[in-house]
């Protein structure tokens, strides 16, 4: 769960949230240093999604989900996170990399 900023209700917002996926599943926290660090950091440890909490998530209560591996970035509500999650982690993995590689 990472705050895009410090500031204008994004980090308590981004606890909240991280408070309800945390009964649910693992998830991390994160609001030190630049977005892209944390998204680094993230990737390191190999967290397979980054959630970012943006000033649109304050306006509509969507969150950006950052897929590690392919970097596509997908808007989903707050209210359905959990859910989509769940159907992510459920799906079959495959590598990124071309067959061979």
């Amino acid at each position: 769960m990472l705050p895009l900023v410090r500031k204008d209700g994004q980090p308590e917002l981004a606890k909240t949230v991280h408070r309800r996926l945390r009964e649910l599943m693992q998830a991390e926290y994160d609001e030190g240093g630049a977005i892209g660090r944390r998204y680094r950091r993230q990737d390191e440890i190999g967290t397979p999604w980054a959630v970012t909490i943006d000033h649109q998530s304050l306006e509509d209560g969507t969150v950006t989900v950052r897929d590690r591996d392919s970097l596509r970035q997908d808007r989903v509500a707050i209210d359905e996170l959990a859910a989509e999650l769940e159907q992510r982690l459920r799906e079959p993995w495959s590598s990124p990399k071309p067959a061979g590689a």
